[in-house]
């Protein structure tokens, strides 16, 4: 069956960094374009970046851009996000996605395949 699970969160001072990471199965994963959510404690889930399906382009949203990276490798079925300079506001569920819908990436309706997702705490 069709898995994306996600590792990497944790609990880290503002200022530090984190990787996380998200590890694919039981769907053809070149196919897809691949992103990453978050969502806060009664916030709406908000798209993060998307990385493209041979990982040659890459968009981001303005609240991260500049501190997170999204990278893939499709050879291991896994998808990863590099996030810098955390702030306390980063702290959030986190989420991986897979679509076949880039122009409406930032829509949550646009993904077929979501992970379970992994927490990320940002303290002062």
């Amino acid at each position: 069956q069709v898995q994306l699970v996600e590792s990497g969160g944790g609990s880290v001072q503002a200022g530090g960094s984190l990787r996380l990471s998200c590890a694919a199965s039981g769907f053809t994963f070149r196919s897809y374009a691949m992103s990453w959510f978050r969502q806060a404690p009664g916030k709406e889930r908000e798209a993060l970046a998307i990385i493209s399906i041979d990982g040659a382009v890459t968009q981001y949203a303005d609240s991260v851009k500049g501190r997170f990276v999204i990278s893939r490798d499709n050879a291991q079925h896994t998808v990863w996000l590099q996030m810098n300079a955390l702030k306390q506001e980063d702290s959030a569920m986190y989420y991986c996605a897979a679509t076949q819908r880039w122009n409406t990436w930032t829509d949550s309706r646009s993904y077929t395949y979501w992970g379970q997702g992994t927490q990320v705490t940002v303290s002062s």
